[in-house]
């Protein structure tokens, strides 16, 4: 493999945990908050999961500032989608303006590994995206350096025809799992659910009951 797209991937991987579920009747998005600058652990409460809409949400893996970039010109583009068509911007939709952005970008890649959840009239959908603009749809997926240790909780326990409630603790556990052997990954974790009534992050109150629930302390 081309050197250059080695050294892309590494910075892409060099440290967080994000993973995106859909369930029966929702979707569920989460990620550790510990940010990584080399052997430095830069900050303890990053936030990598974005609301978008009130139907969309987005996680960030990789360059912070490139992240940044993508999600504020996604979140101005749903709300003139909004604001011009009368109606919120089909998950797809965003999805495929992400990786048009990366896509134009592929020369001098922008530093990033994003998923991109929501809901719309077709249903519940999760997407990937990679830097260069390659865009996958998934029912399971993670990212991030942290990633593998994920799936292996995730694709024993996933299934489809699980509603919100029943992934949560799975979800939790994937990261919580992730954090105890990724050093590039821990501190502690957000979720956010995104539903038909709409998109919520979990309190405080509902990280700490599933953490005691899955067995894990900051």
């Amino acid at each position: 493999m081309d050197k250059k797209v080695m050294d892309v991937l590494g910075k892409v991987k060099s440290g967080t945990t994000t993973i995106g579920v859909v369930c029966r009747d929702g979707v569920i998005l989460a990620s550790d908050t510990r940010a990584t600058m080399g052997h430095l652990v830069a900050h303890k409460k990053a936030k990598k999961i974005h609301k978008i809409d009130e139907h969309l949400g987005m996680t960030i893996a990789g360059g912070l500032a490139d992240a940044q970039w993508v999600v504020d010109v996604l979140r101005a583009n749903s709300r003139l989608y909004r604001l011009e068509v009368g109606r919120p911007m089909p998950v797809r939709s965003a999805a495929v303006l992400v990786a048009n952005l990366l896509f134009r970008r592929r020369l001098f890649p922008l530093l990033t590994q994003l998923l991109v959840g929501g809901h719309d009239a077709e249903g519940f959908h999760v997407f990937c995206l990679d830097p260069w603009g390659s865009l996958t749809e998934e029912k399971c997926v993670a990212t991030g350096s942290g990633s593998f240790i994920a799936y292996g909780v995730l694709e024993g326990a996933y299934d489809r025809g699980k509603g919100v409630d029943e992934l949560l603790p799975i979800v939790v556990r994937a990261v919580c799992s992730a954090m105890k052997r990724d050093v590039a990954s821990g501190d502690s974790f957000d979720v956010a659910v995104i539903t038909k009534q709409g998109y919520r992050e979990l309190t405080e109150e509902e990280k700490k009951r599933l953490s005691k629930d899955v067995g894990w302390s900051s």
